[in-house]
């Protein structure tokens, strides 16, 4: 079924994507409310005559970069119409209208009606102005592959946390979720469509059911249930929210991989403290410990920003210290952005740029040095693994049920396949590991 638009002509559409696991879960959908309308995909060397630019607006580069990228279509494809949602849009709606070749920006939940403001625009109609994000309360539900294997399944949108540095809950309201029922059924559908591996994603999942009385682990159970679907990864959970139940329900559970990934932003509790986050150290790395005697194979991603306002330098080394101490797989490091209108604004001690990249190169380090002793206790051992298409050129590749990426020679037919693989050798960039199928 469509969504009865009509195009004043036959329409090709390229996509592109910034920012996190959830902007991707809703760019399929947009891309899937296109297609159902007659737009085609533009392949690869077609002029597309709509691009869909869903952006991102988590640090001050993340908007240079959707500006960078948006001039550059408008160079390549003058003729095209640039279509621009998501939280930049959703923030600076002005800035963005005024970029070239940019015709209609929409706001977070005009995200599935973006094929009928198109159309509209196409038609000689003004665009309407972006909600305030005060206004959002709908919460629009989302679960798509795109091109990928696996599926992302949007539980929960909205943050009401309102941390000193961040600018999300401005961007994306206040926190709501979909039901349980809503989403077991979107579950069931990827299933019925070949899915085996569901990403469960949203701003701040665990918050999911605030206001009800249903909770994040009640969703966990209900999917579990779900024929058809052999994995489901937990995207980022806030530690506080991490319960030691939800930690516990991973252990036990066959579908649920043995993967967390956990905002930390900094190891430091006074710099917590000014950041307004809701936990401390000791918190932090009773979740860390709880995970490793409950699943000792598990990978643990760790969020951290380095040069926030307030990280001394005495700060920042005990930071560092803490990072050092976990037993944790891996760092996603970002320099703190300043955001205009964000509290953090008014805290003393600023860092430089340099000072930053210094803290940052550190913190990779770090990272690199615990991904590849992380990858390396593997090797030699058997796990199971999901095998994906790979790009052009590229091995068949795919991800271990405790997240380390291999590669494999085994031919395309094998696309999403779960295989039993033997872990070879890691490869020089410390995380990719060589695979081949395990004997019989």
């Amino acid at each position: 079924m469509t969504d009865q638009t009509v195009f004043p002509k036959p329409l090709k559409a390229a996509y592109h994507t910034f920012g996190c696991k959830l902007n991707f879960a809703e760019t399929a959908s947009v891309a899937d409310a296109f297609a159902r309308n007659g737009v085609l995909n533009a392949a690869d060397g077609e002029t597309p005559d709509i691009i869909v630019v869903n952006s991102c607006s988590v640090t001050a580069e993340a908007d240079r970069k959707c500006r960078s990228a948006i001039r550059s279509f408008n160079r390549r494809y003058p003729e095209a119409l640039i279509v621009v949602t998501g939280c930049y849009a959703q923030l600076k709606p002005d800035e963005v209208s005024s970029l070239p070749g940019v015709g209609v920006v929409a706001g977070i939940n005009d995200k599935l009606a973006l094929v009928k403001l198109t159309r509209d625009y196409l038609s000689g109609q003004a665009a309407p102005a972006v909600s305030d994000a005060k206004e959002l309360r709908d919460f629009m539900p989302s679960c798509s592959r795109g091109d990928r294997t696996r599926y992302f399944l949007k539980v929960q949108d909205g943050c009401d946390y309102w941390c000193t540095y961040c600018t999300i809950p401005k961007a994306r309201g206040r926190s709501r979720s979909g039901t349980i029922d809503q989403l077991v059924a979107q579950a069931e559908e990827a299933a019925a469509a070949d899915g085996k591996e569901i990403v469960i994603t949203g701003v701040n999942i665990g918050d999911f059911g605030h206001g009800r009385e249903d909770t994040f682990l009640d969703l966990c159970r209900a999917l579990d249930r779900v024929d058809g679907i052999e994995r489901y990864r937990i995207s980022s959970i806030e530690p506080n929210l991490l319960t030691d139940g939800i930690i516990d329900f991973v252990g036990e559970s066959q579908r649920f991989m043995p993967h967390f990934h956990i905002p930390l932003q900094c190891g430091d509790d006074e710099v917590l403290a000014l950041m307004r986050r809701r936990y401390d150290t000791a918190l932090f790395a009773s979740k860390i410990d709880h995970i490793r005697k409950v699943l000792p194979d598990a990978f643990i991603g760790v969020d951290l920003i380095v040069g926030a306002r307030g990280e001394t330098d005495e700060r920042f080394e005990s930071s560092r210290n803490f990072v050092e101490s976990l037993d944790i797989s891996h760092l996603h490091v970002f320099a703190y952005s300043e955001r205009p209108g964000t509290r953090a604004l008014q805290i003393g001690h600023s860092v430089s740029q340099e000072e930053k990249h210094r803290r940052s190169a550190i913190m990779m380090k770090i990272s690199a040095d615990k991904h590849a002793g992380f990858a390396r206790r593997f090797i030699g051992t058997v796990r199971p693994v999901l095998l994906e298409h790979s790009r052009h050129g590229h091995p068949l590749g795919g991800f271990t049920d405790n997240y380390l990426r291999v590669e494999t020679q085994l031919d395309p037919s094998y696309d999403n396949t779960l295989a039993a693989m033997r872990l070879d050798t890691l490869k020089d960039d410390g995380e990719t590991i060589a695979a081949s199928p395990a004997r019989q």
